[in-house]
């Protein structure tokens, strides 16, 4: 099997881990009432049957394609074509690449109580966390707020004693080294949507949901219960602005007094973050500064692999050599 042979049947297997994965795993990406995206993006996808000619591989020459389309309308807004980008990269990453790391992981301890349990999960706003003994290198399994609704009262388990670590669930144990859509299917496989990432010597060093995965492709996943922080837009005394990613195109263009978008994209592009990302054609890494054809320069402050957050807006006298 050739190279451009086995990039084929990633993406193969990817698209089907995604297509069976199940739907409160990742939101609807359409208008919200579960129809599909616009057309134009699978008529787009056909029109790629040609690659086969083209030197590299698959994947290579699809990001290739879609970096040379970036400004083109007809290949879908920027949303879709980060989706694009993301998917074919799913296949390169690991484990450590997506898991919360150990100094971040919320657990709970085996002899917690009832109330205890609860109060960590309202805390940190999650509805499973894993159970440990003596230390995080001590996992006995995960619990799941569901599994602590038999124990509240009213329910047919109120009254008995709550032991934590006889109702905890088992989870696997993954490398670091582990491929993630390799985790993907087997999340699928098992329905247990949490996995404990060890070292080789059995120590804990992470550990990695469904929704870590799934945000590697449509990107951050916000549920009802995540604090939205509103959108941010401080003028400096250097004559700079500090923004959010998600302050909208047109209120900058105000304050800036030019305009940052063509017409033909106006209705593509809504936010400064989605300005940035067309621009560069990728997320771009903390520190990096990216230029706009109007002078004005955009210094990106805060960002992690899937998005940016925050961003300074460098005017075009202050940004010029």
């Amino acid at each position: 099997m050739n190279g451009a042979e086995r990039d084929a049947r990633d993406t193969r297997d990817t698209r089907d881990t995604l297509r069976d994965t199940p739907r409160d795993a990742a939101r609807d990406d359409g208008d919200g009432d579960g129809k599909p995206p616009p057309k134009r993006l699978g008529a787009w996808l056909l029109s790629l049957a040609g690659l086969g000619a083209r030197a590299g591989s698959l994947r290579e020459s699809v990001e290739e394609l879609i970096e040379e389309h970036a400004h083109d309308a007809s290949t879908g807004d920027g949303h879709e074509r980060a989706m694009l980008l993301n998917l074919l990269k799913f296949g390169e990453l690991r484990v450590e690449d997506v898991m919360v790391p150990r100094a971040d992981i919320v657990a709970a301890p085996a002899d917690a109580s009832l109330e205890d349990v609860v109060e960590t999960m309202a805390r940190a706003g999650h509805s499973r966390l894993p159970v440990y003994r003596e230390s995080l290198d001590d996992i006995v399994g995960m619990v799941h707020v569901r599994d602590l609704l038999a124990f509240w009262p009213g329910n047919e388990s109120a009254g008995r004693p709550f032991d934590l670590a006889a109702i905890a669930r088992a989870i696997p144990f993954v490398p670091p080294s582990m491929p993630i859509d390799r985790l993907l299917r087997q999340m699928r496989a098992t329905r247990v949507h949490l996995a404990l990432v060890v070292d080789e010597h059995g120590g804990t060093d992470g550990l990695a949901t469904i929704e870590d995965l799934v945000e590697e492709i449509v990107g951050e996943i916000e549920d009802e219960h995540d604090r939205a922080t509103p959108p941010f837009l401080t003028e400096r005394e250097d004559g700079g602005w500090d923004a959010s990613a998600r302050v909208r195109i047109e209120d900058l263009e105000s304050k800036l007094d030019i305009d940052l978008l063509p017409a033909e994209r106006d209705e593509q592009i809504d936010t400064l973050g989605g300005l940035i990302f067309a621009l560069a054609g990728r997320v771009p890494k903390t520190g990096e500064t990216i230029a706009h054809e109007s002078g004005v320069a955009f210094r990106v402050v805060e960002a992690d692999r899937r998005r940016i957050r925050r961003i300074r807006v460098i005017p075009a006298k202050a940004a010029a050599p």
